[in-house]
C-alpha cells in the first residue's frame, strides 16, 4: 500500500484516473432513486485521494475545463441564438429573470450569514446545480488583487460549499418541480389534464396513452391480411392509405403479396381480399390495424426489406420554424416516419403542431429509397462517424480563449470573462454556425459527451484533490448551517420561477414547469416533471431556457466574486 501511495506522489496523473473511476462507480450507485451523481461522486473521492498530499499541475485540470465549457457552448448554441428571434423571447426574458433571482437569493444569503467570497461561489454553484462556476470563480479570484495566500484560501473554500449545497440542489430540484410545482399550477390532476389537452392540440392521437415518451414509440413495420369488408371487390393503395390517413393513422403501405408473391408497391396497386400487406408508421398509429384490414401475419420473407433510419440535420434554408404536420406533408415525405426529434441533446415530442428549428436532429425511418430522398431534402444527412473536427474546436477554444482574457481595468481591478468565459462564449457561437453549415465542424455525440463528462469531470477531480487537505476542515465550519442556507438558495429562485411562468409570463402549465426546469439546467428534474404530469410536453418549454440558462448561471461565476 505504502508503495501504490508513493507512485500517486511520483505520477499524480495515476491519481486522477484512480479519482475519476471510484467517483464514477460511485456515482451510479443508487438507495431508491437517490444518488450522489457523477460530479459530486468525483469531487468527494478527490477529496479523499487529496488527503495523500499529492501535488496536481494546474494547467492539467484547465485545459480539461475549455474542452468542457467549449462542448457545453457548442451543444447549446443554436437554441441559444433561436431564443433571440421573436417567438422565444418571452422564454428568454423567463430565463434571464430567475438568473438573475438565481443570483441574488445566493448572494443574499451569503452576506447574511457573513460567508467569504469563496464560499459564496461554492453556494451559487451547489445550490444552482452548475458545476462549471467552480472553475470559472476561481479564475476570477486568480485576478484579485489579494496576496497567493488568501486566493488559495478562497479557493480551496469553493468545492467545500459546492459538495455540502448541491446533494439538495439536484434532489431537492425534482422535489419542489415534481412535486410541489403542479400544485402551485392548480394541482397534479388539473396539471395532468392541461398536458393533455397540450398534446391534443399540437396533434398526437393518443389520447388513450398519456406519459409515452418518444423512445417508447418507434416506427414499425407490420404484416396484416386483407379480411375487412371494406376493401369490397377491390382498394388501390392511395385509398388505403387515405382511408387510414382520414382515421388519424398516418400509415404506408410498404410491400404487398399477392397469390404468394411478394411485389412492389405503387399507388395504382389492387388490393383484394387474402392479399398480405406491410404496413409502416409509428406504432401508436399502427397498433390495432386488425380492425381496419384483418389479422396481423407473422412472415420473416414479408418483413425482410431494406428499412432504414437517418439522422437528418435541419438547416435554415430547408424546414426551420415549419410544423412537423407541414413537413409530413410534403409528398417526399410518403413512406417517411419521423422517429424523433432531438434539439440540443433532449427529446422534443413528435406533434404535429411541434415547430422545427435550425439545428434539430429527426429521426426519419422507412423503405431505404423513400429515406435517403427525404433526407436530402430536409437538410444535412448527419451519418454516424467516429470523427471529431478538431481543427474546429481547437480553432474556437483558441479564440475564445484570447477574447475572454481581454480585460478592462475598473478601479484599477482587472475585469474579463477569463479564458473560460471566452471559450463557453466560442462554443455558443461555433455551435450556431455548425447548424447553419453542417458540412463542417462536427463532433458526434459519443465524443461531445466525452468532452462533456469527461472534461468536467477531470477538472472535479483535480479541484477535489488540490482542495483535500483543508476540505475536511473546512466543512466542519460551515456543515451543517450552509446544507440548510443552500436548501434556502435552490428553493427561492425554482418558486419564484414557478410564480413568475404562471401570473407573469402567464404560460401554458406544462411550458411553466419545463421553462423552470431548463432556467435552472436541472435535466434530473425535467424527468421527474414529465414522469409526474405523464406527458413530454414540458420538454418544449426546456431546450431554449436551458441554453440561455446554462450561458448566464457560468458567467454568474465571475459576477458573485465581484459582488463579494
Amino acid at each position: 500500500m505504502e508503495w501504490i501511495i508513493n507512485q500517486l506522489r511520483v505520477h499524480p496523473e495515476l491519481a486522477i484516473f484512480l479519482t475519476l473511476f471510484a467517483g464514477f462507480w460511485l456515482g451510479r450507485l443508487k438507495i431508491g432513486k437517490f444518488s450522489l451523481g457523477t460530479v459530486t461522486s468525483v469531487l468527494l473521492v478527490g477529496v479523499l485521494v487529496g488527503q495523500l498530499n499529492i501535488t496536481v499541475d494546474g494547467p492539467m485540470k484547465a485545459v480539461f475545463f475549455l474542452l468542457f465549457l467549449f462542448a457545453v457552448g457548442y451543444k447549446v448554441g443554436p437554441q441559444f441564438f433561436r431564443g433571440l428571434k421573436k417567438d422565444g423571447l418571452p422564454q428568454v426574458g423567463f430565463t434571464v429573470l430567475m438568473c438573475v433571482v438565481s443570483l441574488v437569493a445566493p448572494w443574499i444569503l451569503a452576506k447574511i450569514m457573513g460567508y467569504h467570497v469563496g464560499e459564496a461561489a461554492g453556494l451559487l454553484a451547489g445550490s444552482q446545480t452548475i458545476s462549471a462556476v467552480i472553475g470559472v470563480a476561481s479564475d476570477t479570484i486568480n485576478q484579485l488583487g489579494i496576496s497567493e495566500a488568501q486566493k488559495a484560501t478562497y479557493i480551496n473554500a469553493i468545492p467545500v460549499a459546492y459538495a455540502v449545497t448541491y446533494i439538495f440542489g439536484t434532489a431537492g430540484s425534482a422535489w419542489i418541480l415534481a412535486s410541489l410545482g403542479p400544485k402551485m399550477l392548480g394541482g397534479l390532476e388539473k396539471v395532468k389534464a392541461d398536458c393533455r389537452e397540450l398534446e391534443a392540440q399540437m396533434g398526437t392521437s393518443e389520447a388513450d396513452e398519456p406519459g409515452f415518451s418518444p423512445a417508447l414509440r418507434p416506427v414499425v413495420f407490420r404484416a396484416y391480411k386483407i379480411t375487412n369488408k371494406w376493401f369490397g371487390k377491390g382498394k388501390k393503395v392511395s385509398e388505403l392509405e387515405t382511408y387510414l390517413n382520414e382515421k388519424d393513422k398516418r400509415l404506408f403501405v410498404e410491400r404487398v403479396r399477392q397469390q404468394g408473391v411478394v411485389k412492389e408497391v405503387s399507388p395504382d396497386m389492387i388490393l383484394q381480399s387474402g392479399d398480405e400487406v406491410v404496413l409502416s408508421g409509428r406504432r401508436e398509429f399502427v397498433i390495432g390495424e386488425e380492425d381496419w384490414i384483418g389479422p396481423e401475419v407473422i412472415d420473416a420473407q414479408l418483413l425482410d426489406f431494406p428499412a432504414e433510419t437517418l439522422p437528418v440535420m435541419v438547416t435554415h434554408r430547408t424546414f426551420a420554424g415549419e410544423k412537423i404536420a407541414t413537413i409530413r406533408a410534403q409528398k417526399f415525405m410518403h413512406g417517411v416516419s419521423i422517429r424523433s426529434i432531438k434539439r440540443a441533446g433532449i427529446n422534443v415530442p413528435v406533434l404535429a403542431q411541434t415547430v422545427v428549428d435550425s439545428g434539430d436532429v429527426l429521426e426519419l425511418t422507412g423503405m431505404k429509397h423513400e429515406v435517403e430522398a427525404a433526407a436530402k431534402q430536409m437538410g444535412y444527412v448527419d451519418r454516424p462517424t467516429n470523427q471529431t473536427d478538431m481543427i474546429f474546436v481547437g480553432l474556437g477554444i483558441l479564440l475564445g480563449g484570447l477574447f475572454g482574457a481581454l480585460a478592462i481595468h475598473l478601479g484599477g481591478v482587472p475585469i474579463s470573462l477569463s479564458t473560460s468565459g471566452g471559450a463557453l462564449i466560442a462554443g455558443l457561437l461555433f455551435g450556431w454556425l455548425r447548424s447553419k453549415h453542417p458540412t463542417f465542424g462536427g463532433i458526434p455525440e459519443p465524443s461531445l459527451w466525452v468532452l462533456n463528462n469527461v472534461g468536467l469531470n477531470m477538472f472535479i477531480a483535480v479541484v477535489g484533490i488540490a482542495a483535500g487537505p483543508s476540505f475536511i476542515a473546512g466543512f466542519k465550519e460551515v456543515g451543517v448551517s450552509l446544507f440548510i442556507v443552500g436548501a434556502l438558495a435552490t428553493a427561492i429562485p425554482l418558486l419564484a420561477g414557478l410564480l413568475m411562468a404562471r401570473y407573469l409570463f402567464k404560460f401554458h402549465p406544462a411550458l411553466s414547469l419545463g421553462c423552470t426546469a431548463g432556467a435552472r439546467t436541472t435535466t434530473a428534474a425535467l424527468g421527474a416533471i414529465q414522469d409526474a404530469v405523464e406527458s413530454d410536453t414540458p420538454a418544449l418549454g426546456y431546450t431554449v431556457t436551458y441554453a440561455v440558462g446554462n450561458t448566464l448561471l457560468i458567467i454568474w461565476g465571475v459576477v458573485i466574486v465581484l459582488l463579494m
